[in-house]
């Protein structure tokens, strides 16, 4: 018996399709070129140098996806800023060692490569590089036929950053009476998105038209805030203590990671405003405060800890720079209670 011949494509890869989205890429990654990029996309591996302005340079790395916010990207069509997401996710959580983010690789995996879908995603990732001072070096693009359902995809990436030894942010300085700021969040970013879809699917026909001013779909997906330049300036004018990514599990959980054994952190409720989305979140859901706060950012998405005597100078700095800051609560010694609490 005679077959007649099959070729990638009738497999379902479109090399050509590939070959395209890289050339509509390049541009984009382009954009992203600082120091130390020596080879970037189109290579089998991506070349980057430690810049030598560093004495003693430390890499900390961070890698992330961005969830099921990918799910509202499918079903409502919004695929320009997820990528925004992937990349705010690995370099904030770099970002807290005190480390400046340096070069990013994404990797976008798919059933049927979409061009325009794929392009759409990419020039996000490229904004959060450009956004971040991070080089977009490379990446990976997947078309896996009968992995991934028709219109759907998914992503991961992932950061490398550098800091001087001697600069590393650990903590251990914290102590009794620092003063706890928060950074304001753009939205519920990237973590909790399993609870927001179900409170959709619960007030189904009586959503609200907008929050926050904005439409409610853009709300929702307003991309995770990027706050490396803005910190980084605030590091090098105060001698920050710490500062804590506020992901998934909220202020409850991520705080206590950045605090020394026996210290906790007391918030004061209403030191900072529960948003519109929040809110309508919160009221949805049918949630305690208690849980909002170790489910959502409700509010605050970077926490930085202080001296006493340089809170006021480092809000300062950045307000400046385009933060919303905000005093949310001391530093104590924890006894026999919580690691954070809220009263």
């Amino acid at each position: 018996m005679t077959h007649s011949p099959l070729s990638y494509k009738d497999a379902g890869v479109d090399i050509d399709a590939g070959d395209a989205l890289v050339e509509r890429i390049k541009p984009l990654a382009k954009k992203t070129m600082r120091e130390g990029v020596l080879a970037g996309i189109g290579g089998f591996g991506a070349l980057f140098e430690v810049p030598k302005r560093y004495k003693e340079p430390v890499l900390v790395s961070g890698t992330d996806g961005v969830g099921t916010k990918l799910r509202l990207a499918f079903e409502w069509g919004m695929h320009d800023t997820v990528g925004i997401d992937l990349v705010a996710m690995s370099v904030n959580d770099v970002l807290v060692q005190g480390a400046e983010p340096l070069f990013f690789l994404d990797y976008f995996a798919c059933g049927k490569l979409d061009v325009d879908t794929a392009a759409a995603v990419v020039g996000g990732i490229a904004k959060g590089c450009e956004l971040s001072g991070c080089a977009l070096i490379g990446g990976e693009t997947a078309e896996m036929p009968g992995m991934y359902p028709e219109g759907e995809y998914d992503l991961a990436g992932f950061a490398v950053g550098a800091v001087e030894k001697s600069k590393i942010l650990t903590g251990r300085e914290v102590a009794p009476g620092d003063v706890v700021l928060g950074l304001a969040s753009s939205g519920v970013h990237s973590n909790g998105f399993s609870l927001v879809r179900k409170c959709i699917e619960r007030a189904a026909g009586s959503l609200p038209a907008t929050l926050d001013g904005k439409p409610f779909r853009q709300a929702l997906m307003e991309p995770t805030r990027l706050y490396v330049k803005n910190v980084l300036a605030a590091l090098a004018a105060h001698p920050i203590k710490a500062l804590a990514h506020i992901t998934g599990g909220g202020l409850l959980e991520n705080i206590p990671r950045v605090l020394p054994e026996g210290m906790a952190a007391h918030l004061k409720a209403g030191s900072w405003p529960q948003t519109e989305l929040f809110a309508w979140l919160q009221k949805t859901a049918a949630i305690s405060d208690h849980e909002m706060n170790r489910t959502f950012n409700n509010g605050i998405g970077m926490v930085v800890v202080v001296g006493a005597a340089n809170a006021q100078a480092t809000a300062e700095t950045l307000r400046a720079a385009g933060e919303q800051v905000h005093q949310i609560g001391l530093i104590a010694d924890m006894g026999s209670g919580a690691r954070v609490t809220v009263s």
